[in-house]
């Protein structure tokens, strides 16, 4: 699953409980699509009011899947420098990681959980969100794998050359009072050649790209990945329901 078996890595996350990242009791999470294209401040005032509704106990949990138009993002650790052409809007934002690009083709899924009712531990967290994004591509028969000085999940491509990876997701987190958000973002099929505008999370090793399902030659649509990625968040964080489409975050 990880580098090998001796990896530090994977013995770090095998470690971690990730059973424990499911909720006793209380509602299922909400399970939001939407279907048009959302613009990136909407998103972030949309989740930041989640947030702390959730924070307060006055909305339950959610996990909001959603496309945006082409632009790109510079989390806490982003480099001026990353950005090489400035071709879409650039976005600064709270969530951990660099530069990364957002758009049509791939699917975001924003993870808005709270912490203290699963488990109050930032690691085992993003190790579930990295678990979430390999039981997911393992649908599709694609190994993904964590990598100890590369963040996000990795497939091999000896087709390239030795040694060679491509990075097929990402992830960012963010919490606030214990309740995430931002989360993560699988490639479907977006269009690979705008992650030249920048260096992608800060690796410009030219050994390592960007691919996606598609690109792999997974002949997948959307709604397969949302299936996929529903049953293993289930799997991993516990029920959810459904909401109608375009229903208010």
């Amino acid at each position: 699953m990880v580098n090998s078996p001796e990896s530090p890595r994977q013995n770090q996350r095998q470690e971690l409980d990730l059973t424990s990242l499911s909720a006793s009791g209380g509602e299922p999470v909400q399970w939001l699509i939407s279907e048009a294209p959302v613009p990136y401040p909407d998103a972030v005032a949309a989740m930041e009011a989640r947030v702390a509704a959730i924070a307060a106990g006055e909305s339950p949990e959610l996990v909001w899947l959603l496309e945006h138009p082409p632009l790109y993002t510079s989390g806490t650790s982003g480099k001026e420098s990353d950005l090489l052409d400035a071709r879409f809007p650039t976005f600064a934002t709270g969530r951990g990681g660099q530069l990364t690009y957002h758009g049509p083709g791939q699917r975001v899924a924003y993870v808005m959980l709270d912490l203290k009712r699963r488990r109050p531990d930032v690691r085992a967290y993003v190790a579930g969100l990295e678990e979430l994004i390999l039981r997911t591509l393992a649908a599709f028969n694609v190994r993904g794998e964590r990598r100890e000085d590369r963040v996000g999940v990795w497939v091999r491509r000896p087709d390239k050359g030795t040694d060679h990876e491509d990075k097929i997701a990402a992830i960012g987190v963010r919490l606030k009072r214990w309740v995430s958000f931002h989360g993560i973002a699988i490639n479907v099929e977006p269009e690979l050649s705008h992650f030249s505008g920048i260096v992608p999370c800060g690796v410009a090793d030219p050994r390592y790209g960007v691919t996606s399902l598609v690109d792999l030659g997974q002949l997948v649509t959307m709604a397969d990945v949302d299936i996929a990625l529903r049953q293993a968040f289930e799997e991993l964080f516990g029920p959810t329901t459904a909401l109608v489409p375009e229903a208010a975050v």
